[in-house]
């Protein structure tokens, strides 16, 4: 029984000194995966390549990942990852938007005075769920904390009934159903404690300590047990040889693959299991930790060796950024008077900065962030003084104001006389042509001096419309007579045996003989008249193809004489028949230099033939062409 006893004593000896290493190299571990997250590098892909719509996609599937997954540690770190790496490709984005934006804004309005944009529901969407993979990170963390804090007062309370258990145990006389109570009681603190995550590093070897040592008591007190404790112990040797196992084949697995977060998760994950197993017996106990130990050092070596060609990499990255900074140094120093000058000098300096945006990849923690700040400072410092000199330009703006106030008043006096002539009605013209070239007024009075302007303007057209209401019914009148007329052609269309030239010559007089329809209406009655004669000409029977284009043709050039809205679709045909015939003449040039070159034989006398047949086809399209483009230029 004393020797027994004597081995109990070594043993949990040699579980204090195991337990101690463990707890040793989870502190290392710990630190190591911390300093890895520190230095993580950017996935090797290229979002700058992506559009919005890809980046949106790629966020969308990063959420649904770590939804679908439960917010995993490895794949919520992944995300934000991939959120931290696309943030200054989407700043980037934000500020060529911007930029094409102002561009277009200064180029309408003479200057960015009164700019205003709004970010698209792409870009949008990019920040949103930017910021929802970042608080399903927060919350997860947040709430590990949480229950870490949790799992220490369980803890704490286990121990307690640990406690109570060693003194009962101490003070009364046990028997067989006594010991077999207490031994459950005690299996169900080890499976509790089992159960209980992972709490705050500072108390956890404390808690670990204080454990063993209780459960070393209990073991050593209760020597009946000594042999389960043996059968529990080679069983935990049987799981941590097979854990050892699994870390050997992460080792092994490198030889087809590159080191990754991933698999040092899985590491850490492995070594969790390890550590909250059992004691092994003592003559496995410190082989099967240093077979672990062995395996994880692979691990660890393989990622000091990728860490050592990143710092490679930081190390030129920072070097090329360097250079760029340098080159926009004398920008914050830069000054001049003219507009264009100023907007010629942003876009050299906006070259630069998107080279620094193109280079992908980290620097070295505290040089690239110090270069980083003074880039982004004298970008700063240049784009304040490029403000300075917009502000001063001010003053111009009240001079409009003022300059828009006789307009207003100008425009007014002439609605006052209630006089509608020509020469008022030019005046007014004349005001609103003045009021365009006038430019940007302070933003306050932005809205309110232009409501006054157009109020006027619009009272006096209100009041020469009211005169010519009598017109307005004229055209009603004429427009009932187009559509009637519309529906004739479409009637006689549809009848094809009546359909001619004769009856279309009718149709074209009789429209040209009716008068004008109200403005609103005129573009819709004349594609709807358009559209009745093409159906029409489709119907007569005894033309050709060829016929049929040009009597439709003829009818578009006569609606552009007698005033008709759709010359801009003949400006579009006479562009594709000039492009088509510049094609036809190239063919034919070609084919005529093709056909000096063939020798004399029956093959090239075929070939001869063939590119001759093709030319002299190619000539008659070429004469129709002219012929059509002929009769536009009568119209327009």
């Amino acid at each position: 029984m004393a020797q027994e006893q004597n081995e109990g004593v070594e043993s949990n000896a040699q579980e204090d000194l195991t337990q101690k290493t463990i707890d040793t190299l989870e502190i290392d571990l710990n630190n190591e995966l911390a300093e890895e997250h520190e230095e993580e590098h950017t996935p090797d892909v290229d979002y700058s390549q992506l559009s919005k719509e890809q980046l949106v996609k790629l966020l969308e599937n990063e959420l649904a990942a770590v939804n679908g997954e439960g917010a995993k540690p490895a794949l919520l770190k992944k995300a934000e990852a991939v959120v931290r790496e696309i943030r200054p490709v989407l700043d980037q984005i934000k500020l060529s938007d911007r930029e094409a934006a102002l561009k277009a804004f200064v180029a309408d309005n003479g200057d960015e005075d009164g700019f205003e944009y709004k970010y698209d529901a792409e870009t949008q969407r990019i920040d949103s769920l930017s910021r929802e993979i970042r608080g399903l990170k927060n919350s997860f963390y947040q709430n590990q904390e949480k229950e870490k804090e949790k799992n220490f007062n369980v803890k704490t309370s286990l121990l307690q009934r640990l406690r109570s258990l060693l003194e009962d145990e101490g003070t009364r006389e046990t028997d067989a159903s006594g010991l077999k109570t207490s031994w459950e009681e005690f299996k169900k603190i080890q499976d509790e404690w089992k159960s209980a995550g992972n709490i705050a590093s500072p108390h956890n070897g404390t808690l670990w300590a204080t454990y063993n040592a209780l459960i070393d008591r209990y073991f050593s007190n209760r020597n009946i047990y000594f042999e389960l404790k043996e059968l529990d112990r080679r069983r935990n040797a049987e799981l941590k040889a097979e854990l050892c196992e699994k870390v050997e084949e992460l080792g092994k697995s490198l030889e087809n693959r590159l080191m990754s977060r991933e698999i040092l998760n899985e590491a850490n994950h492995i070594f969790e299991d390890y550590k909250h197993l059992g004691p092994a017996p003592k003559e496995d106990q410190e082989k099967l930790w240093q077979r672990f130990k062995v395996a994880l050092d692979v691990l660890y070596d393989a990622q000091r060796g990728q860490f050592a060609e990143q710092k490679k990499s930081m190390q030129e990255n920072f070097e090329q950024k360097a250079a760029i900074y340098e080159q926009i140094v004398p920008f914050t120093t830069y000054n001049s008077g003219s507009i264009k000058e100023w907007n010629a000098k942003t876009k050299e300096i906006m070259a630069f900065q998107d080279q620094w945006v193109a280079l992908k990849g980290i620097m070295p923690r505290e040089e690239g962030k110090d270069l980083s700040k003074k880039f982004w400072a004298s970008l700063k410092t240049f784009f304040n003084n490029k403000g300075e000199f917009f502000r001063q330009l001010e003053g111009k703006r009240e001079q409009n104001l003022e300059l828009k106030n006789q307009l207003c008043a100008d425009a007014e006096a002439i609605l006052e006389t209630g006089d509608d002539n020509a020469s008022n009605t030019q005046k007014i013209i004349e005001l609103q042509k003045k009021w365009k070239g006038v430019g940007q007024v302070p933003e306050k009075y932005k809205d309110t001096i232009y409501d006054r302007f157009k109020k006027a303007c619009d009272a006096y057209f209100n009041q020469k419309r009211a005169k010519n209401k009598e017109v307005e019914e004229e055209f009603e009148g004429n427009l009932k007579k187009k559509t009637d007329l519309i529906e004739r052609i479409e009637l006689a269309a549809n009848s094809k045996d009546e359909s001619s030239l004769n009856l279309l010559s009718a149709f074209k007089s009789e429209w040209s003989s009716i008068g004008f329809v109200p403005k609103k209406d005129m573009q819709s009655i004349q594609k709807r008249y358009i559209a009745a004669i093409n159906t029409y000409v489709s119907a007569i029977g005894q033309l050709s193809t060829k016929e049929k284009e040009q009597a439709v043709l003829e009818s578009e050039v006569e609606l552009v004489r007698d005033g008709g809205d759709s010359s801009r679709n003949l400006f579009r045909k006479e562009s594709d028949i000039r492009r088509k015939a510049t094609q036809l003449e190239n063919d034919i040039a070609l084919w005529q230099n093709n056909i000096e070159f063939f020798a004399k034989s029956k093959t090239s006398d075929r070939l001869k033939a063939e590119f001759e047949r093709k030319i002299n086809t190619a000539l008659s399209q070429l004469e129709d062409l002219k012929h059509q483009l002929s009769i536009i230029q009568e119209a327009i």
